[in-house]
C-alpha cells in the first residue's frame, strides 16, 4: 500500500471515530434532556424508560466497522431499564437477556396477557431475584448480503460461541470466551473441544427449531 494511501485510510478512520463519538454524545445529552423532562413534570416515578440498541458497534476490531457480525462488540447490545417502582437504583444482572424481551416485559408490567407466540421472555423475572429457569444461550442470525457481510448464524451461552457462515462461504468458528475473550483463535478444529463443540451444535440446532428458523439446514 503506498503512504498516500495509508493516509487516506487514517484520515477515514479518524473521521469515522469522530463522528462516532458525536453521535455518542448527542445520545448522552438527548437522553439526559427526556429524564430531565419527567423529573421537572413530576413523571420520573411512574415512567418505564429503556435505553437500548439493535446491536453493538465496530471501531476497528477483527478489521471491521459498522455491525452485523456476530462477534462480541457488535452482539453485546445496552440494555438499561428505569422502572423505580421495582427495579433497584444502580442493580444490574450477568443473565442473557434479548430485545425481543422487551415488548413481553412491558406487557407484564401492564398486566397484559403476554402471547403466546411472542418469542421473548418478561424480564421482571431478572430484577425480581435470580431466576431459577432462564435462557443459557441466545441464537443469532444475520441473512443478508450487504456492506461486505456475509450471511451466518451461530449461538452464545455463557462461556462459548459458536458460528456458521454460509452462502458464498461455509465456514464455522468456534470460541472459548473465558479463554479468549477477544476471539482471535478459532478452535472448530482443537481435539480437546471436540466434546464442547457436540453439545454446541445439538444446542444450536434446538434454537432453530425453536425459533422457527428454517431458512438453512
Amino acid at each position: 500500500m503506498r503512504d498516500d494511501e495509508k493516509k487516506f485510510d487514517r484520515w477515514k478512520f479518524q473521521r469515522y471515530m469522530e463522528d462516532y463519538l458525536r453521535s455518542i454524545a448527542s445520545v448522552d445529552e438527548s437522553v439526559g434532556e427526556v429524564l430531565d423532562f419527567l423529573k421537572e413534570n413530576g413523571l420520573d416515578k411512574n415512567t418505564i424508560v429503556i435505553y437500548t440498541s439493535d446491536q453493538g458497534f465496530y471501531l476497528g476490531e477483527h478489521g471491521l466497522f459498522d455491525k452485523r457480525f456476530m462477534y462480541e462488540e457488535a452482539l453485546r447490545t445496552p440494555l438499561v431499564i428505569k422502572y423505580p417502582d421495582e427495579i433497584r437504583s444502580g442493580s444490574n444482572s450477568n443473565l442473557m437477556v434479548q430485545n425481543l424481551d422487551i415488548a413481553p416485559t412491558l406487557l407484564d408490567i401492564a398486566g397484559v396477557q403476554i402471547p403466546d407466540d411472542m418469542q421473548g421472555e418478561s424480564l421482571r423475572k431478572t430484577w425480581k431475584g435470580n431466576p431459577t429457569e432462564w435462557r443459557d444461550a441466545i441464537y443469532y442470525h444475520y441473512y443478508e448480503k450487504s456492506f461486505g457481510a456475509t450471511p451466518h448464524y451461530g449461538i452464545r451461552t455463557e462461556r462459548y460461541k459458536l458460528m456458521h457462515f454460509y452462502d458464498e462461504i461455509d465456514a464455522w468458528e468456534l470460541y472459548d470466551l473465558e479463554k479468549d475473550p477477544s476471539e482471535m483463535k478459532n478452535l472448530i478444529e482443537a481435539e480437546e473441544y471436540r466434546e464442547q463443540l457436540k453439545k454446541l451444535r445439538e444446542k444450536l440446532s434446538a434454537l432453530k427449531k425453536k425459533y422457527k428458523d428454517d431458512t438453512i439446514d
